[in-house]
């Protein structure tokens, strides 16, 4: 195999990986760049494909390569309708799927930038209630991740509130109370 072909074929790894996932039916996409894992089991390759397709560019240059770019970050979304309504008592379906995302970050202390969790609520209390709620649901994962081995520096929660609603039709909905865990984004103008 030529060198070119090498590079396409490293570069085409990652999402190909992530599009037999999905087109699998295990999974769905949410949103642009957030995969809602629903009650499905991911990989902990997955995962860390998923949260760190960067890592792929890194492994190209130090086999000597060039790295001609590679697919952004995804979100993932833990279970819809996870969440009993006031609660940000994590249920065993959740337990289950952080303790793979875990497994995928124990590895990562290092990274550059930190995973974010976000906490997110459905419409039926205040605004001010939501923020406080959903802020609990995501420190109750980002808890649950450091009890199994994360680094807690690795680990940001922030609570959005009902402002992003997954079903906005139905402000009410379960499919709006979850969490979401991806990678903090850079602020904006500044280099990846």
């Amino acid at each position: 195999m030529n060198q070119a072909k090498k590079i396409q074929a490293w570069a085409c790894v990652g999402a190909a990986a992530l599009v037999m996932t999905l087109s699998s039916g295990a999974v769905r996409a949410a949103d642009a760049g957030t995969v809602d894992i629903g009650t499905s089991m991911p990989s902990v390759k997955d995962v860390q494909q998923g949260l760190y397709p960067d890592d792929e560019c890194e492994q190209l240059k130090a086999n000597g390569y060039k790295c001609m770019g590679f697919k952004p970050p995804v979100r993932f979304s833990l279970p819809s309708a996870s969440f009993k309504v006031g609660s940000a008592e994590l249920p065993d379906g959740i337990k289950h799927q952080l303790d793979v995302f875990a497994q995928a970050l124990k590895g990562k202390s290092g990274a550059t930038r930190a995973v974010r969790i976000e906490g997110h609520a459905d419409a039926s209390g205040t605004d001010a209630a939501n923020e406080v709620l959903s802020l609990k649901r995501a420190e109750a994962a980002r808890g649950y991740l450091i009890d199994h081995g994360v680094a807690a520096e690795q680990l940001k929660a922030v609570g959005v509130g009902s402002k992003d609603l997954l079903d906005d039709k139905k402000p009410l909905s379960p499919r709006n109370r979850r969490v979401v865990i991806g990678r903090e984004q850079p602020p904006a103008g500044t280099a990846q």
